[in-house]
């Protein structure tokens, strides 16, 4: 089955394994990429999807620019140390002489929201919105088309934490701490969702043994990945959270969105009321009601149980399939 999905994105190294994935995928029919703040400034992750694009041959695609900064709280820092000053590990250039401030890809007139809702209206039930950074951009769709959520196909994110400790302070994530207001406003409405959160992206790792390959095996595509993940990779190693048979490697959270989408039977769900804290020490923190408890809280009395949070994924197959469409693409 064709998937046609409109990607939501801050690139960002892990990003620009997802977005790669969305361009080979011979099931995946990619209409945009709609940028956000988040690992970068929204100039620069634009930039950035401009630049993948023409990187792995897909101009075609569209771009849409979106929001600057959360819908509620101050912006916080940029995540240049985990993604360096670019969003792409510092590797602008290294894959091919390109200049980095050129547009290679046109800039839709629509901003990112307002494109979403257009194309939500031109393909209804069409279309899977994956959303891999801060839920700004999809938080003002729904502003500007309430009835969105009956529109689109599906809504993927990748965001949160439930069981699993947080990448940005010990119960948050750093998509859902960029903007808690959006991601609560869009976990508690009536809106089937599925979050593709660090409880299973955790568990999905890809080692240098597995970058250094694409880098043999796919062409400048692989080149690029490679390139743009010694910085990523030397931020898991030194932080201690990503070691693999002793190997160093790095989490494919954002990969991890698209391929739930394609292999849904590999990843285990739970589904419950779900919020996610927008002040004070937990800020960004995912909760999920497990129990259906009438709790004595104004909080959850207007939440719903349309939210669905994947737990468990089996690994192994869902890297492996990704290793190999990029491995497949190079060969076509």
């Amino acid at each position: 089955m064709k998937h046609r999905v409109i990607l939501d994105t801050d690139p960002g190294v892990d990003d620009a394994m997802a977005i790669a994935l969305c361009v080979v995928h011979p099931d995946v029919e990619l209409l945009a990429l709609t940028t956000v703040f988040g690992n970068v400034s929204v100039e620069q992750s634009t930039r950035n999807a401009q630049y993948l694009l023409d990187v792995f041959g897909a101009v075609d695609v569209t771009v849409a620019a979106g929001l600057a900064q959360p819908i509620v709280q101050p912006p916080r820092p940029h995540s240049e140390s985990v993604h360096g000053a670019d969003g792409l590990g510092n590797c602008y250039d290294k894959t091919r002489n390109l200049n980095p401030t050129a547009a290679y890809a046109t800039v839709h007139p629509l901003s990112a929201p307002e494109y979403i809702v257009e194309q939500a209206k031109k393909f209804p039930g069409e279309i899977t919105l994956i959303a891999v950074g801060p839920l700004s951009n999809v938080a003002k769709a729904l502003q500007l088309e309430p009835a969105l959520p009956e529109l689109l196909q599906s809504l993927i994110i990748m965001g949160g934490a439930l069981d699993e400790p947080g990448n940005v302070s010990p119960v948050a994530e750093a998509n859902f701490l960029n903007d808690p207001h959006a991601a609560d406003q869009i976990l508690a409405i009536e809106w089937p969702a599925t979050v593709i959160g660090l409880d299973v992206t955790h568990k999905i790792l890809l080692t240098d043994t597995h970058l250094a390959s694409l880098r043999d095996k796919a062409g400048q595509l692989g080149q690029l990945l490679w390139d743009s993940s010694r910085f990523y990779v030397d931020f898991y190693v030194k932080k201690g959270a990503a070691m693999q048979e002793q190997e160093p490697a790095c989490a494919m959270h954002d990969a991890a969105a698209v391929l739930y989408m394609l292999m849904p039977k590999s990843f285990e769900l739970v589904t419950g009321r779900s919020r996610v804290v927008d002040s004070g020490i937990a800020l960004g923190q995912l909760t999920c009601d497990l129990k259906g408890y009438d709790y004595p809280l104004p909080h959850w009395e207007s939440a719903t149980d349309t939210t669905s949070i994947a737990m468990k994924v089996d690994a192994n197959p869902v890297r492996q399939e990704f290793l190999n469409r990029l491995y497949a693409h190079h060969d076509t």
